[in-house]
C-alpha cells in the first residue's frame, strides 16, 4: 500500500513522477474503474444501435466502438509501463475518465441527420481530441529516460492529427460523409499507431500478466454490463413467465461466452504471452490482446442489442404473441452475428497466442450464421432460444473434449 512506502518511494509518489511497472505488476482498483467507464461507453452505443437498428446503424455503431476501443488499448499499453494510480499518470487518466464519460452521455445523438444539431456529434469529436492529446502528452512524461519511445511519439503525432481533422470534419457535415470521415479517422488512427508501435519503436511490454488479466478485465465487465440490456429491454412485462424465460436465456448466453474465454482461453494465452522474449512480445500483445479484443468486444455488444430488442418485442404483445413476433433482418443480424464475432475472435486469440485453434468454435460460428434466414422466421424467444442452445452445445463439446493448455504444447 502507498503508506507502507519507503521514503525515498513516498517522495517519488509526491513528486508526480511516474513509477515503472514490474513483471510481477497486477490490474489496480483504479484501473478496473478506469475500465468501467470505457464499457459504459460501449453499452451505451448499444443504446444508439437499438433506437434504429437498421443496417446502416449496425454500422454507425461499429465506427463507434472503433473510436471508442483504439484509446482503450492505448490507456492499457500505457499502464503496463508505469502505474495509473500514481502522480500526474492519475490525474490524466481521471481527466480522460471525465471525457469517455461525457462521450457516452452524447452517444445516442452522435449522429448528424440533416439538420440535426451539431452540438452532439462536435462534443464527442472534441471528446476524442482531448483524449488523444492526454495519451500523448502522458507518453511525453513517462519517455523522460527512453529516447526509444520519446522518438517514437514523434512519429505517432502525424495518425493522431489526421484523425482528428477527418473526425472534426465529419461532424461538422453529417450524413454519408460523417460515416466515411469518421471511418478514416479511425483507420489513420489505428494503423498508422499500430505500425509505429511494431516497426518503429514502440514501449515493451514489462508485465504480461498484468496486460492478459487487463483485457480479461474489460471482457468480463462487457459481459456483466450487457446484462442491463435485460432489464432495459423488459421494462415492466419482467414479471410475466416468457419474459422471464427469455431474460434467463440471456443470462445463459453471457455465462456461456464467460465460460470460454475464462475457462478455456484466458489462462493458456496469458501464458502463452509470458513465453514470448521481452523484444518481442509487442508485436503479439498489439495483435492478439488490442485487435483481437475487439472482436470479442463488439460481440458482446451485438448481442446486446439483440437481447434488447428480443425483450422489448416480447413486451409489446404478451397477450397476442407472448414469445413475440419474428425480428427484423437487422435485428436478428445482431442476435446471432454477436455470438458469431465473439467466437470467431475468439479463435483469432487462440491462433495469435498458443498457435491453435480448435475447429469447433468456428463450426459453431458458421452454424449460428448459416441460421440467420431461417431465424427471421421464429418467434423472438425461439431465436434467442437457439442462440442460447448452440453456446450450451459448445460449452459441453469443449469441456468434454478440449484442452487448450495440452494443444499448445
Amino acid at each position: 500500500m502507498l503508506g507502507e512506502q519507503d521514503g525515498p518511494m513516498r517522495h517519488i509518489f509526491r513528486a508526480g513522477a511516474p513509477v515503472p511497472t514490474e513483471e510481477t505488476h497486477r490490474t489496480t482498483p483504479f484501473e478496473v474503474f478506469f475500465d468501467l467507464v470505457f464499457v459504459f461507453a460501449f453499452i451505451r452505443v448499444e443504446t444508439f444501435t437499438a433506437r434504429a437498428p437498421t443496417p446502416l446503424g449496425l454500422a454507425h455503431s461499429l465506427v463507434l466502438l472503433l473510436l471508442l476501443w483504439w484509446p482503450f488499448t492505448n490507456y492499457a499499453w500505457l499502464a503496463n509501463q508505469v502505474r495509473a494510480d500514481v502522480g500526474l499518470v492519475r490525474a490524466g487518466n481521471s481527466a480522460v475518465m471525465a471525457a469517455m464519460f461525457v462521450a457516452a452521455l452524447v452517444l445516442p445523438e452522435a449522429w448528424r441527420h440533416g439538420n440535426q444539431s451539431l452540438a452532439a456529434p462536435m462534443t464527442l469529436a472534441l471528446v476524442y481530441i482531448v483524449v488523444r492529446a492526454v495519451y500523448l502528452a502522458l507518453v511525453w512524461h513517462i519517455s523522460a529516460g527512453n529516447a526509444r519511445l520519446r522518438a517514437s511519439l514523434r512519429f505517432r503525432v502525424i495518425p493522431v492529427s489526421v484523425g482528428l481533422i477527418a473526425l472534426v470534419f465529419g461532424a461538422v457535415f453529417g450524413g454519408a460523409a460523417q460515416t466515411l470521415l469518421w471511418a478514416a479517422a479511425f483507420l489513420i488512427d489505428c494503423i498508422g499507431g499500430l505500425f509505429i508501435a511494431v516497426y518503429a519503436g514502440h514501449a515493451l511490454l514489462p508485465s504480461p500478466s498484468h496486460f492478459a488479466e487487463r483485457h480479461g478485465l474489460i471482457v468480463i465487465i462487457a459481459l456483466g454490463e450487457s446484462l442491463i440490456s435485460v432489464g432495459v429491454g423488459a421494462g415492466s412485462a419482467v414479471t410475466r413467465w416468457p419474459v422471464l424465460i427469455a431474460a434467463l436465456l440471456a443470462l445463459t448466453t453471457a455465462l456461456a461466452l464467460w465460460w470460454l474465454y475464462f475457462e478455456n482461453t484466458a489462462a493458456p494465452a496469458g501464458q502463452a504471452l509470458a513465453r514470448i522474449p521481452a523484444p518481442d512480445r509487442t508485436r503479439t500483445g498489439s495483435i492478439a490482446y488490442s485487435l483481437a479484443h475487439f472482436v470479442l468486444i463488439a460481440g458482446i455488444i451485438y448481442l446486446a442489442l439483440g437481447i434488447k430488442v428480443v425483450l422489448a418485442n416480447m413486451a409489446q404483445h404478451p397477450l397476442q404473441q407472448p414469445a413475440g413476433t419474428p425480428l427484423d433482418w437487422s435485428s436478428t443480424a445482431a442476435l446471432f452475428g454477436g455470438p458469431a464475432l465473439y467466437l470467431i475472435g475468439r479463435a483469432l486469440f487462440l491462433r495469435l497466442t498458443v498457435r491453435h485453434t480448435p475447429p469447433a468454435p468456428i463450426l459453431a460460428a458458421g452454424t449460428i450464421l448459416a441460421l440467420v434466414p431461417v431465424a427471421r422466421h421464429l418467434p423472438a424467444l425461439a431465436a434467442l432460444a437457439l442462440v442460447a442452445i448452440i453456446l450450451i452445445a459448445l460449452v459441453c463439446y469443449e469441456r468434454i473434449s478440449w484442452q487448450p493448455t495440452a494443444a499448445a504444447k
